[in-house]
Order: structure tokens, then sequence, then C-alpha cells
């Protein structure tokens, strides 16, 4: 039976720390240049209706050091910017393909592509989630803490589909998460009802919610698509950026986090981002290699 990724509900505390461990064994073939090519001969469809830089790269090159094929597609050059449904797309797709990865706009639309396919799908950033960068996320916090459960992590900023996919991951692993941001930009309320109690709050004061984090994290202010609603977010999210004197009054040996892209000035000072306690181009990395874990656990079973 095909398994999909489309939020990190689809898989269980245990998948998610086996995806972590190969992540990281994985990490370390490429490292020492030994092939591993868990999926010689499969060939994957990647799907983009969103611009991308790391999905697309490290997706493909992912794809590629498993020894399987990538196949790119942007919407203009489908029959799905033409008015084939999407779940003609992914009937056909299914035809041709051994797995889909897709980046869109709507998660509905995922998740049909994901009901009428027949080869797993894989879910690389819709408006509600992005469980790929949070899986890839966890196999950095592990590199740096040796475990992951146990963790504080203070989220500042919009309650967008990074958020919401940190808050899913507490229903799976035994972590605290504190969200920060302006009202009016909490997270939304059906998935924080998938929340444990006790284990994701949300707070509207940055230095209430930094104080004593293992880990900072942040994300661009306005995401692609709200473009119109920049200025607004702007003005709202004055006072939200991680500074210096922010991450001061996190834990010690805490670290900061981005997903990036970043804009410096905004949602983090250049400071933060650049300084000792960043370690967001590792997490970055960390995209490929995850990714292909995700890719291996779908695809081999």
């Amino acid at each position: 039976m095909k398994r999909d990724l489309l939020t990190l509900l689809d898989l269980k505390r245990e998948e998610i720390l086996l995806i972590v461990e190969e992540g990281k064994r994985l990490k370390g073939l490429q490292k020492k240049r030994i092939p591993h090519r868990l999926l010689a001969g499969e060939t994957i469809a990647m799907i983009f209706e969103k611009p991308s830089t790391r999905t697309r790269v490290s997706f493909e090159a992912g794809i590629a050091q498993l020894g399987a094929t990538p196949i790119v597609l942007s919407r203009g050059e489908m029959q799905l910017g033409r008015g084939e449904t999407v779940e003609d797309t992914g009937r056909v797709l299914s035809r041709y393909v051994d797995g889909i990865m897709i980046r869109a706009y709507s998660h509905g639309a995922v998740e049909a592509l994901a009901g009428a396919a027949t080869v797993p799908v894989i879910n690389g950033l819709t408006d509600l989630t992005h469980p790929c960068q949070i899986l890839s996320d966890l196999m950095t916090i592990d590199e740096r803490r040796g475990g992951i459960e146990g963790m504080t992590v203070a989220y500042v900023g919009d309650g967008n589909n990074v958020a919401h996919s940190w808050i899913l991951a507490t229903s799976r692993l035994d972590f605290t998460l504190k969200i920060v941001c302006p009202p009016g930009y909490e997270p939304a309320d059906e998935i924080m009802a998938k929340a444990p109690a006790g284990r994701t709050r949300v707070f509207h004061d940055p230095a209430e919610a930094v104080a004593g984090a293992d880990v900072v994290y942040t994300d661009v202010w306005a995401s692609m698509g709200q473009e119109e609603e920049a200025q607004k977010r702007l003005k709202d999210f004055e006072g939200f950026q991680v500074t210096p004197e922010l991450m001061a009054r996190a834990g010690q040996e805490a670290v900061f986090m981005h997903c990036l892209p970043a804009h410096r000035g905004q949602e983090v000072s250049a400071e933060v981002i650049d300084g000792p306690q960043s370690i967001v181009f590792g997490q970055a990395e960390n995209r490929l290699h995850a990714q292909k874990a995700i890719l291996a656990f779908l695809l081999s079973r």
C-alpha cells in the first residue's frame, strides 16, 4: 500500500526518528562520496506551482544521488495549467513515474492529487504545511543536541505553514513549542486543535516566549503570495525581530534557525543570522539529506 507525506501526521513517532537517523546516515555517505543509489532506476516527478531555490535544488540533487531520475515540471508546462484536473494529473503521472513531489499553493489540491495518484506523493510546501522543512530541522537539531525530545522551541513570527508543521510535530514528539506572534497572526485553529495539551502555547510577547528556549526559530513576515500585505505586515510585526537582545534571553546553548530565504533587518538582524548562534546554512544543507531519507522511506517499501 502506497504512503504519502502531506503532513507530519502521516508519520508515527518512530518513523520520524527513523527518517532523522537515515538522513544523518545518508549525509555521512555523501560527505565520504560513497554512492547510495537506493532508488536506482526509478523516476520522480517534481511539480512546482511556486518558484523555489532550496526545494528545487535539494530534491533534484537528492533524487540524482539516490540513483533516480528527476523530471521537473512547472504549472505552465503542464495541461494542469490549461484546465486539466488535479485528479487526472495524478492518475496519468502515476503511470509514468514512481513518485511525485509537489510544491503548491493549495493544500486541498495536493490532497486531491494524492487521493488520485497510485504512487507516493510528497508535499514540498503548501499554504497549510511544510513537513519536509520540519523533518530536516529536526535532523539539524538532533545533530546539534544529540536528541530532539525534551527541548523547547520558540517560534517568533507569523503562524504560517512552517509554524503549523512545528505544531503537528508536537503531536508526534515530546517537546515544548512556544509560538509568539502579533495578535491576528496566530496559527489556524484547525491546526492548534491537533496539538497535545500543554505542549504548544501561543504568546504575544517575544521576550516572554523566548526565555530559556533551546531553539529560536523565525520565518519571513510575508510569504510568497502575500506581497500585497507586505507593508501592513512590516508595521504589525514591529517588535518581533530576532535581535541579539532577544537571543540573550534564550538558553545558554540556544541556536538560531530560519528556513530561508531571510530578510536581514526585518524578521532577524544581521548580527543574529550571521552570528555564532546561527545554524541556518547547516539547516538548509540538511534539506538535501532529510529529503533523501523521506524518498527512500516512501519509495523503498
